[in-house]
C-alpha cells in the first residue's frame, strides 16, 4: 500500500464528496418515508452498514474484538438515538431544515462538556453557542407549520443526542480504537436496536424493487460517505475538512428544490448561516490547544464525531 498523500486539493474533495453523499443518503430516507416506518430505515441502515464495514475490516485486517466495549456501547447507543431522531425529522421536515437541525451537534457539545465534564470554555465558544442557539430560534419560529413541531423536536434531538456519541468517539480515538471498528459496533448496534423498534409496528412492509433501490441507498450513500469523510480528515487538515462538511446542507437544500419544490425564505437562510457559522467558530477553537494543555483540543472535531451518516 503507497504511503504517499494526496494532493492539498484531494482532502477537501473527498470531504465534499462526503457531504453530497450524505445529501443523497438523507434523500433516500425521505423517499423511504413514504413507504417504511423509522424503525424499520434505521434497521436497514444498521444492517447494511454492519455487512460494508464488515468488508472494509475484512480488507484491512483488522479485528472484530475490542477492548473498550463499555465505550463502544456508550457510542452505540447514544449514536443509534441520534439516528432515529434525525431520520423521523427528515420524514416530517423539509430536507434542509432537518438536516440543519442535527448540524447543532457541536453547540450542544460545547455546553455538555462545559456543565457535565467542567471543562472551562473560553469567550469565543460562549460567542458561538449563542449564535447557534439564534439560529435555530430563527429556524423554528417563522417558518415551520403546527404539524412540523415533533419534528422540529426531533431534529433538535439528534443534534443534542449526537453530542454525547461525539464525546464518546473522542474517548474511543484516544484509547486507540480504529474508527471502522467504531462504526462496525455502531451500526451492529443500530440493526439490535432497531430490529425491535421495526416489528413492534403494525407489520413490516414488503420490500418491493423501488424499496430495496432506497434502502440500499440509505445504506450504501451513508457507509460510502462515512468512509470518504474518514479519508478526508486522514490526509488533510481538520479544520478545513469540519467546514467543509457543512456543504450537506447545501446540497440538501438544492435537493429539496429539485425532488420536493422546497423554497425556503430568507429568514430561513438567515438562520442556515447562523448555524453554519456557529459550527465553524466551535471547529476553530476546538482546533486551538487549550491553555491548560497544550497537548489536548478543548473540543472533540469534526472528524471524531458520529456524523449524520453514522
Amino acid at each position: 500500500m503507497s504511503t504517499h498523500s494526496p494532493g492539498a486539493a484531494t482532502p477537501a474533495l473527498w470531504m465534499i464528496a462526503a457531504s453530497l453523499l450524505f445529501a443523497c443518503m438523507g434523500v433516500c430516507v425521505k423517499l423511504g418515508s413514504g413507504m417504511f416506518s423509522t424503525g424499520e430505515l434505521v434497521f436497514y441502515r444498521g444492517f447494511i452498514g454492519f455487512l460494508l464495514m464488515a468488508v472494509v475490516m475484512l480488507g484491512r485486517g483488522i479485528p472484530w474484538r475490542t477492548p473498550h466495549w463499555r465505550a463502544q456501547i456508550t457510542r452505540g447507543i447514544s449514536g443509534t438515538a441520534a439516528l432515529m431522531c434525525y431520520f423521523y425529522a427528515l420524514g416530517h421536515l423539509p430536507l434542509a431544515t432537518a438536516v440543519t437541525l442535527n448540524y447543532t451537534s457541536p453547540i450542544f457539545v460545547a455546553l455538555l462538556l462545559a456543565f457535565w465534564f467542567g471543562e472551562r470554555i473560553r469567550w469565543p465558544l460562549v460567542l458561538a453557542v449563542l449564535i447557534g442557539f439564534a439560529g435555530v430560534v430563527l429556524l423554528l419560529r417563522p417558518t415551520l407549520q403546527p404539524e412540523q413541531w415533533a419534528g422540529a423536536a426531533a431534529g433538535l434531538g439528534s443534534g443534542a443526542v449526537a453530542s454525547i456519541a461525539y464525546v464518546s468517539v473522542r474517548e474511543l480515538g484516544r484509547l486507540g480504537e480504529p474508527e471502522p471498528r467504531t462504526v462496525l459496533w455502531f451500526s451492529a448496534l443500530t440493526s439490535l436496536i432497531g430490529l425491535p423498534w421495526a416489528l413492534g409496528g403494525e407489520s413490516l412492509h414488503e420490500v418491493d424493487l423501488q424499496g430495496a433501490g432506497i434502502l440500499l441507498g440509505v445504506g450504501v450513500f451513508g457507509g460510502c460517505a462515512q468512509l470518504a469523510m474518514t479519508r478526508s480528515y486522514r490526509y488533510g487538515k481538520t479544520l478545513v475538512s469540519a467546514n467543509l462538511a457543512y456543504s450537506t446542507v447545501i446540497f440538501s437544500s438544492l435537493f429539496g428544490v429539485v425532488f420536493w419544490g422546497e423554497r425556503m425564505p430568507a429568514s430561513a437562510w438567515i438562520a442556515v448561516g447562523l448555524i453554519i457559522a456557529s459550527g465553524v467558530l466551535i471547529s476553530a477553537a476546538a482546533s486551538r490547544p487549550s491553555p491548560r494543555s497544550r497537548a489536548e483540543p478543548l473540543l472533540p472535531t469534526v472528524a471524531e464525531a458520529p456524523s449524520s451518516g453514522d
